[in-house]
């Protein structure tokens, strides 16, 4: 195994810094690149529909999708319920999360998910842990807190089995307002000035593509992308990749930063 140090390239956002200190702590040289901020949506008509129809009993099954959005939901609504008011009426409904951290934010309220999908915690996991329950859906109203992007998939294996569904949007996703570091990153990808680089999320891939089409270097990002080693954090990020032609050499082990930058370097050293 090599002992060299790697090139990294990141385009982490929220947490720049700890992605910095990890691919240094495992010998890794670090670029990371800002490729994405969440904006909170000012009118937020879905997240009183949401408040609506909870208050009035008709909503039958509430999804978690992220610890974020969670909070954001909460946050959005203390103008009309106190924290224990919406803890309170949430747990009347069947409660579902995609994973440990919106698990994690619901039971700061005091919330304790019925159902949680394991690791690497896609909407395939959910739907395989509401399929083990034979869970009927028929007629049932199910809100689900989205995280920037609709889960087309999960809505529409929900409305196949009877569900009608109530999106719940939190925030969106943009460009950071300063893309310069990432024009940066991806005339470096182009000019092989990396060894690896890591996607925790395919929405960082999205914005990436679209800044290196506005700098009309699309075609020589995607080939230059082909022929790098590129870590996904999991098989939801990887399978948006791939519609771009970019298929991701390796996911680690938990789908977990950490895990992340410390199996995709050893990867890379092999």
């Amino acid at each position: 195994m090599s002992t060299n140090p790697v090139r990294v390239c990141s385009f982490e956002s929220r947490r720049q810094i700890e992605m910095t200190k990890l691919i240094e702590k495992f010998g890794g040289i670090p670029t990371v690149a800002p490729s994405m901020k969440e904006v909170s949506l000012n009118e937020q008509p879905s997240v009183h529909e949401f408040a609506d129809k909870l208050l009035a009993g008709e909503i039958d099954v509430t999804i978690f999708l992220t610890g974020v959005g969670t909070d954001s939901l909460f946050e959005a609504l203390k103008d009309r319920l106190t924290e224990e008011e919406l803890a309170e009426r949430i747990r009347q409904t069947f409660v579902a999360a995609r994973g440990p951290k919106p698990a994690t934010a619901l039971a700061k309220k005091k919330i304790k998910p019925e159902l949680k999908a394991p690791e690497p915690n896609t909407w395939e996991d959910l739907v395989s842990e509401f399929e083990k329950l034979a869970f009927d859906f028929s007629n049932k109203l199910v809100a689900i807190q989205e995280y920037g992007a609709p889960s087309k998939e999960l809505y529409d294996w929900l409305q196949a089995k009877g569900a009608k569904t109530l999106p719940v949007s939190i925030y969106r996703w943009e460009l950071p307002d300063d893309i310069g570091p990432l024009q940066s990153a991806i005339r470096g990808i182009i000019d092989g000035e990396f060894d690896l680089i890591l996607w925790t999320t395919a929405q960082q891939f999205v914005h990436a593509t679209q800044v290196a089409e506005e700098m009309n270097l699309k075609e020589e990002w995607l080939a230059a992308c082909g022929e790098c080693v590129n870590a996904s954090i999991g098989p939801t990020a990887t399978a948006r990749i791939q519609e771009y032609g970019v298929t991701p050499a390796m996911e680690p082990s938990h789908p977990k930063m950490a895990h992340l930058v410390r199996e995709a370097i050893d990867f890379v050293r092999k």
